[in-house]
């Protein structure tokens, strides 16, 4: 199938968000433990206090599809490739707070490269993480062999630590 020439307009990623019910120990937990450096805190933006558009819906209906709602948003960078933008929902109201689980719509998952996995989940057990029962080990194939190991942050959402290595 051929790539359509616009294929050439998406030139990287920027980054990757994560909606959590409060901010403040997201980015504690994410900058104290992870090691990533805040970029930048806005907000809060509230629907109700912007401008609506030309036909009517509120501000954060027509940009984030997300009627009368009130964000927070910190801007983290981890490591050298990748930011990730946490968001705080405090409106609407009837917004989930808890995190889809894997097999659900919509579901994500971080996973950080690590050297040593086995002292890489102690440190976050430690630190409020739930690890997963056992690693995961990936023979090499078609696909680098590596040893993968899913652990919850503190509020419920899935990480993923990898270390590549050689299984022969």
């Amino acid at each position: 199938m051929p790539v359509p020439e616009e294929v050439a307009l998406f030139v990287g990623i920027d980054h990757v968000s994560l909606t959590v019910v409060d901010l403040d120990p997201a980015v504690d937990f994410y900058c104290g433990v992870i090691g990533a450096e805040l970029l930048y805190r806005m907000g809060p933006f509230d629907s109700r206090e912007l401008p609506r558009t030309e036909s009517g819906q509120d501000w954060s209906a027509a940009r984030v599809g997300v009627p009368g709602a009130r964000i927070c948003i910190a801007m983290l960078r981890i490591a050298s490739t990748l930011k990730m933008e946490l968001l705080q929902y405090d409106q609407p109201a009837d917004a989930c707070r808890t995190p889809p689980r894997n097999c659900d719509a919509g579901s994500r998952h971080l996973c950080l490269e690590v050297a040593d996995l086995e002292r890489a989940v102690r440190y976050l057990e430690a630190r409020g993480c739930k690890p997963a029962a056992a690693p995961i080990i990936v023979p090499a194939g078609d696909w680098p062999a590596s040893s993968n190991w899913y652990v919850q942050d503190p509020f419920g959402h899935q990480l993923e630590l990898v270390q590549f290595q050689n299984l022969d």
